[in-house]
Parts: C-alpha cells; structure tokens; sequence
C-alpha cells in the first residue's frame, strides 16, 4: 500500500502530527501517579519533569513513549508515503514533532520541547546522526549536570550530523528546523542558564542556584 500525491503527504502530516500530539507525560503520571504534571515542577510534560516530579521510572517510561511516537510515524512515511521517502520522513517529522510542542488534544497548550519526540523521528530516519547526537547529549549533560543544555546542545548537533551521514538536502533542512524550534522552546531555559539559576538534573544545587531559589 502506498499513499500518493500531494493528498497522500496531508495524510501523513495529519497522522505524524496526531501521534505526536499524544500527551505521554501527561498520561503516565495520571495512571501511575494520579498527578497532573503539568501543574508540578517546571510544568513541562516532557521526560525530565516526569522523572523529577513522579520519579525515573516513569521518567524512563514518558521518555519511551515519546521517541515511540516520533519514530512510528516517519517509520510508517517512509514505508507508505509517496516516492520521495526523504520529504516523506521530513513531512512526518515536522508534523509529529509540531504536536508533542503543540497538543491538539490539549487546544494547542502546555505541549513539551520536542527532544524525545525529534530523536524518536531521527532514529528511524539516520541512526548514526541520531547517535551523534545523543553521545553530545550525554556528554553535556555528564559535565553540566542541565538536561536543557545537553538538549540544546544535540539539537545544534543533529543538522550537519544528518547531512555528514545522509547527504541529504531535504533531511537536513527538516534536522535544521527542528533543532531551530527546540532550542526555541529552551528560551526560558536559556536565560536561566545565562543567570547561573538552572537547576541541575542530579547532583547538590551550586551556589548560584541555591541562591537563586
């Protein structure tokens, strides 16, 4: 089966941005939890405010989930999308990733940054440029102890790695957008960061960020 024409990419954008739009984090701590998250901690719904406010376990689990629904949908394009798999994949992952930041069934508020969801997409579509990103990920984060700029920091990274490891135009372009929005959603992050007040993910507050608080 394969869906054709223009029609066939408006399909895959409504799909790709349907299963992105599912609240994971929302959802786990509901079930698991009877919390709403985003009424806890930073009110992000993302992987991190899980794991902080309900735990790592369900923080791993939320994490899960939202790679799932990133990596599904371009899965799926790249199999029954039209001809062009590349602008197939990038249409999905544009529209899945749009809807963990802007939930349809939450009237377009309180969606998450788009990390998860972006590497779910990214691991189906260049395993080694989603690797490269997540080892910058790690690394940032090992020495930083801020999950928000490990995510900024692979975000950055992900463009030149699709393009070192696809050579392609069209996926690099969709890698370029969506690490320009991710960064974007981090803004509040950023100034954070610039303050010193960023609460580290593990390890004692420093002294900037106790004072902070």
């Amino acid at each position: 089966m394969e869906i054709t024409g223009l029609a066939g990419y408006g399909i895959i954008f409504i799909l790709a941005y349907l299963m992105g739009s599912i609240p994971s984090g929302v959802l786990v701590t509901r079930v698991f939890s009877g919390q709403d998250i985003r009424q806890k901690g930073s009110g992000n719904i993302g992987a991190t405010n899980v794991a902080r406010v309900a735990g790592m376990r369900l923080g791993l689990f939320t994490l899960a989930l939202d790679l799932v629904k990133g990596a599904l949908p371009v899965f799926l394009a790249g199999k029954l999308g039209p001809a062009e798999a590349s602008f197939s994949m990038t249409v999905a992952t544009l529209a899945a990733v749009g809807g963990h930041m802007f939930p349809v069934y939450t009237k377009l508020s309180g969606g998450g940054k788009g990390v998860a969801t972006a590497a779910g997409c990214f691991l189906v579509i260049s395993p080694l440029a989603c690797l490269t990103a997540v080892v910058v990920f790690a690394l940032v984060v090992l020495f930083s102890r801020r999950v928000s700029a490990g995510s900024m920091s692979a975000a950055i990274t992900l463009a030149p790695a699709v393009w070192w490891f696809s050579s392609s135009a069209v996926l690099c372009a969709g890698a370029f957008i969506v690490g320009l929005v991710v960064v974007a959603r981090h803004k509040d992050n950023i100034i954070r960061l610039v303050k010193r007040e960023e609460p580290p993910f593990f390890g004692k507050r420093d002294k900037d960020s106790r004072q902070a608080k």
